[in-house]
This record gives structure tokens, C-alpha cells and sequence, in this order.
């Protein structure tokens, strides 16, 4: 994949995160903070991904599974905390 495709999508990645972050900010419940941080999590796992393969840097996408994997524990964890209505439910 050349630059001349690579670099608009970090553009427009870029755009959406700071797109979710407006979500996160005007989110009204936990529920919809919750899903807007899980939205974030993916656009930034997203990013490192683009970043790896234009810089040729393979830790970035080790970076990005990390995140994706505690991304996806802390939306559980969170789910089933809000499920029970806290911490001791």
C-alpha cells in the first residue's frame, strides 16, 4: 500500500478520533461512555496499526494488540460491573 493511500487514512482516522472523543464527552449515561471509550480504544488500535506499516515499525502493531486486549477486558469488566449495579452486586 503506497503513502499516497496511507496518509489519507491517517487523516481521516485521525478525524475520528477526534469525532469519538466529542461522542465521549456528550455521552448522557455510563452506558454511552462505555461504548465511546470502547470506540476510541478501536480508532487508536486503528492508527497504530496504520503507523506500523508507514514507518515499518512492528512494535506499534504489538502496541495495538496490547491495547486491543485490554480494550476488550476493560469493556467486560465494565459491563458486567454495570450489569450487577456495583461492585459488591
Amino acid at each position: 500500500m503506497p503513502a499516497v493511500i496511507v496518509v489519507p487514512a491517517l487523516f481521516w482516522v485521525t478525524l475520528l478520533l477526534v469525532a469519538g472523543g466529542l461522542s465521549l464527552i456528550r455521552a448522557r449515561d455510563v452506558l454511552q461512555r462505555v461504548v465511546a471509550l470502547d470506540l476510541l480504544a478501536t480508532i487508536v488500535i486503528a492508527l497504530l496499526a496504520l503507523l506500523s506499516y508507514l514507518r515499518g515499525q512492528a512494535y506499534y502493531l504489538d502496541a495495538a494488540v496490547a491495547l486491543a486486549l485490554l480494550s476488550f477486558i476493560a469493556t467486560v469488566a465494565a459491563a458486567r460491573y454495570l450489569d450487577s449495579g456495583g461492585p459488591f452486586g
